[in-house]
């Protein structure tokens, strides 16, 4: 017997003011809601309304019982948002970013995500030095390729293209490359990554075949805006993710080399940048972490230009969930 059903009807029956008001608000027939109260009556023992063909007036232990049960359905409601508030994500969530994704794209959709997830408190570290997820207290990372490693789980969110683009001065001074090979008698403007010291190098896929280009290195530089700053300023040939380089390129400051449609069988394609995120173990994919993660994945497969390419989660090769 759903005691609760009987008990809200006979609420509503009292608060209506007869039982053909009551079957109304609730949607039932007056003969379905009669036997409604007839059987909680049966199951108390007690009358509780006392009815004719013209009239209904509540008995005394039926008021008893309508002052002690009215605020039912009320109580039910509020429990009930109060278990929803307690499963939505809440407290403390550690980002940490590369400097330029942290700068370009996520910046950008941290307001929205604290929308969404108004009882996450964030905290975002963006650098491009080596982070320790549990020496930091870091819940997840957003990294690229080079910043991977073997005690990681990491899932790919994005494909970003990369763009290879100078100043309009710089190409009229040195002359446009056409090819990958050509960028060796270029001044290249080339990225040493912080957390090793390496270069970050300029690959390329030509026939299905992954190859690096060799560069002349005419600047090397630990930050990448800076590295757009010399390319703006004539000073060589930038590798910049598309988010970077596109308003840049709208604008006319720079232009982009070997786009597709002057592409020959010479040339070859930039391999992307490939962004991941990352966990130090599965028990770590709390409700806080999926939210961002998902929250993330749609927003970069959202993007109409510069993550026009963001692909969804998968396992990487390394660790996967």
């Amino acid at each position: 017997m759903d005691i609760l059903g009987l008990i809200n009807t006979f609420i509503r029956v009292v608060e209506n003011g007869s039982i053909a008001a009551a079957a109304r608000a609730q949607g039932m027939s007056p003969a379905a809601v009669s036997q409604s109260i007839t059987r909680l009556e049966t199951h108390l023992g007690v009358r509780l309304l006392s009815r004719t063909t013209r009239s209904m007036a509540l008995t005394e232990s039926g008021t008893r019982y309508f002052e002690k049960v009215r605020h039912i359905p009320h109580d039910i409601d509020l429990a009930s948002q109060a278990a929803a508030v307690a499963q939505q994500p809440q407290g403390p969530l550690c980002i940490a970013t590369t400097t330029a994704f942290g700068r370009y794209v996520l910046a950008p959709l941290m307001p929205k995500f604290k929308e969404a997830y108004p009882r996450i408190d964030i905290e975002l570290i963006s650098t491009d030095r080596r982070v320790d997820h549990r020496l930091e207290g870091v819940d997840v990372s957003i990294r690229i390729d080079a910043q991977l490693n073997d005690q990681l789980i990491a899932r790919r969110i994005a494909s970003i293209p990369f763009v290879f683009c100078a100043s309009p001065a710089y190409l009229d001074r040195a002359g446009v490359p056409t090819t990958p090979e050509d960028l060796q008698r270029h001044a290249c403007l080339v990225l040493r990554y912080p957390t090793d010291g390496r270069f970050l190098p300029w690959a390329f896929r030509r026939d299905g075949e992954r190859f690096e280009a060799k560069v002349n290195p005419g600047f090397v530089c630990d930050d990448i805006d800076t590295i757009a700053q010399i390319a703006l300023n004539g000073g060589g040939i930038a590798r910049l993710a598309s988010f970077i380089a596109q308003p840049l390129i709208d604008s006319g400051r720079l232009l982009p080399l070997f786009e597709s449609s002057a592409r020959n069988a010479a040339c070859a394609e930039p391999e992307p940048m490939e962004v991941y995120a990352c966990v130090t173990e599965r028990s770590a994919l709390n409700a806080k972490v999926r939210g961002f993660i998902d929250f993330l994945e749609r927003a970069v497969q959202s993007q109409p230009d510069a993550l026009a390419e963001a692909v969804p989660l998968r396992p990487d090769k390394r660790k996967s969930r």
